[in-house]
C-alpha cells in the first residue's frame, strides 16, 4: 500500500480542489443547473401534456422540434467564438473588447435567423416526411405531419427572442453573471407551462388548440425570457459595463472580426454538422417506425434533465479555463481542466443512480401504448449507464474549445459524430435486422473511442493559448 500512496496523494492533488475551488465552481453551477433544471422539467410536463393529446401529437411536435435543435445549435455554435473572445477579455479586464464581441454575436444572430427561415418556411413539409416511416399505417402518418407542420410555422416566430436572449445570457455568464440569465429561465418556463396548460386543453375560457397552443406558450415564454434579461441588463449599466453604449455604434475593428471568425466559423459549422448529426441519427432510428419516434422522443425529454449537470460543468468549464488563460495562468488553466473533469464525472456517477431508478416510472405517465414505454424505458436506462462516457467527451470538448482550438473541437465533435456515430447507426439500421434497442446502446458505447482522443488532447495542453 505505501508503494502506492504517493501516487494517490498526486491523483488526489491533481483531481480534487480545496472549498475555495468548490465554491467558485458551484457559484458558477448552481445557477445554470437550476436554469437548466427547471427549463428541462417544465419541457418534460409539456412534453407529457402534449403527449395526453396523443401519439401522433407527441410525435409530430417532437420531429418538429428536433429540426428546431439544428437552429438553436448553430446560435449557440455561432455566438461561441466570440464568446471565447468575451471571456478572455473580461479575464483581461478589456470592457471594450467584451463589447466588440457583444456586436459581433448581433450580426451572427441576424444571419442564422434569415437563414432558418429560408429553409424552413418552404421546407419544413419535407423535412418532417423524412422522419415518418410507417407503411401499415398511413393515416397515422398524414396525422403527425400536420401536427409537425402546424407546430413548427409557430414556432418560428419564437426565433428571434430566442437569439435575442442568447447573445445576452451568454455574454454576461461570459463575464461572471449568471444569476439574471437563471432567474430569466425560470420566470420564462413558468409561463410556458401556465400558457401550456391554459391553450393546450383550453381551460379557464382558453380555446382548445392542441400541439399549436404548445407551440404558442413556448414563443410567449421567449419574448418574456428576453424582455427580462435585456430590460434589466440596460437598466444596470454600471453592474454591466460592455452594455454601456453597445449599440451607439456597430462598429467592431477588422482585426478582432477577422480573429473571432477564423477562430468562430469552426464552431459554428461544427454545431451545424452536429446538430445535423444527431438529426440524422433520429431518422435512423425512426425507420423502424413511429412507435421508435415517440420512445425516442420521451427519451430525449427524460435525459435532458438529467443532463443538465453534465452540461453545466461543461459552461464552467469554458468560463473558468478561459478566464484563467486570459489571464495568462497557463498552470492554473490545466489544473482547473483535470478538476473540473473529475468533479463533473462524479456529479454524474449520482445523476445517474438517480436516472436508472426513475427510468421505468416517467414513461409510465404518457398517454401512449405499452410498446412505446417499454421502448422508452430501455433507451433511458442505456443513457443513464453511457452518461460517465459524454461527461469526459463534454469537458474534453469545452477545454479544447476554451483555448481556441476549434478546429481540434470540430474533429473531435461533429468529425466523429458523421465519420463513426452516424455510420454505425445507418448500417445497423439498414443493413441488419437488429433490435432497435441494441443499435441505439452500440451507438451510444462509440462514445469510449471519443474518450480515449479527449484524454489524450487534453492532457497534452495543445489547447493552453492565450487569444487575448
Amino acid at each position: 500500500m505505501q508503494n502506492h500512496s504517493p501516487l494517490a496523494a498526486s491523483l488526489r492533488r491533481k483531481l480534487i480542489g480545496d472549498r475555495a475551488f468548490y465554491r467558485t465552481v458551484l457559484a458558477i453551477v448552481v445557477p445554470i443547473m437550476i436554469q437548466s433544471a427547471i427549463t428541462n422539467f417544465v419541457n418534460l410536463l409539456d412534453n407529457v401534456m402534449v403527449g395526453q393529446v396523443g401519439t401522433e401529437q407527441m410525435s409530430g411536435v417532437s420531429i418538429a422540434n428536433q429540426l428546431l435543435f439544428v437552429f438553436n445549435l448553430c446560435v449557440f455554435g455561432g455566438l461561441a467564438g466570440a464568446g471565447i473572445f468575451s471571456a478572455q477579455f473580461f479575464g483581461a479586464k478589456n470592457e471594450d473588447g467584451v463589447r466588440h464581441c457583444f456586436r459581433y454575436k448581433l450580426f451572427v444572430c441576424a444571419g442564422l435567423i434569415a437563414l432558418a427561415l429560408a429553409v424552413f418556411l418552404p421546407g419544413g413539409r419535407y423535412l418532417i416526411t423524412r422522419f415518418l416511416h410507417d407503411e401499415a399505417s398511413p393515416g397515422r402518418v398524414d396525422v403527425t405531419l400536420n401536427h409537425g407542420l402546424a407546430y413548427l410555422r409557430i414556432m418560428l416566430v419564437g426565433l428571434l427572442p430566442f437569439s435575442l436572449t442568447q447573445v445576452y445570457a451568454g455574454t454576461l455568464r461570459e463575464t461572471g453573471e449568471t444569476r439574471l440569465p437563471m432567474y430569466a429561465g425560470i420566470a420564462a418556463v413558468f409561463v410556458n407551462l401556465i400558457f401550456n396548460y391554459l391553450l393546450i386543453f383550453g381551460h379557464l375560457g382558453f380555446p382548445e388548440l392542441g400541439v399549436e397552443g404548445a407551440a404558442i406558450a413556448t414563443v410567449l415564454s421567449r419574448f418574456v425570457e428576453m424582455a427580462i434579461v435585456t430590460v434589466y441588463t440596460h437598466r444596470h449599466e454600471s453592474r454591466y459595463g460592455f452594455i454601456r453604449g453597445v449599440y451607439h455604434s456597430l462598429h467592431i475593428p477588422g482585426p478582432l472580426v477577422r480573429d473571432i471568425t477564423l477562430k468562430g466559423m469552426p464552431l459554428l459549422v461544427n454545431e451545424a454538422l452536429w446538430s445535423t448529426g444527431m438529426t440524422m441519427l433520429a431518422q435512423c432510428y425512426s425507420v423502424r417506425g413511429l412507435d421508435v419516434v415517440a420512445a425516442m422522443n420521451i427519451n430525449n425529454t427524460v435525459s435532458n434533465l438529467f443532463a443538465v449537470t453534465i452540461f453545466s460543468m461543461g459552461t464552467a468549464t469554458s468560463i473558468l479555463v478561459g478566464q484563467a488563460l486570459g489571464a495568462n495562468d497557463m498552470k492554473g488553466a490545466m489544473d482547473h481542466a483535470w478538476k473540473l473533469t473529475a468533479f463533473g464525472l462524479a456529479v454524474t456517477v449520482a445523476t445517474l443512480s438517480v436516472m436508472i431508478v426513475v427510468a421505468p416510472l416517467i414513461p409510465g405517465v404518457y398517454r401512449t401504448s405499452g410498446e412505446v414505454r417499454a421502448l422508452a424505458t430501455a433507451f433511458l436506462r442505456i443513457y443513464a449507464l453511457c452518461m460517465p462516457l459524454f461527461s469526459f467527451c463534454n469537458s474534453a470538448y469545452f477545454i479544447l474549445r476554451s483555448g481556441g482550438k476549434t478546429l481540434i473541437t470540430f474533429l473531435f465533435d461533429s468529425g466523429y459524430t458523421w465519420v463513426i456515430a452516424v455510420p454505425i447507426a445507418w448500417s445497423l439500421v439498414h443493413l441488419t435486422n437488429m433490435n432497435v434497442i441494441a443499435v441505439y446502446l452500440c451507438v451510444q458505447l462509440a462514445d469510449l473511442i471519443k474518450c480515449v482522443f479527449g484524454f489524450i488532447l487534453v492532457r497534452r495542453g495543445v489547447w493552453l493559448n492565450n487569444m487575448v
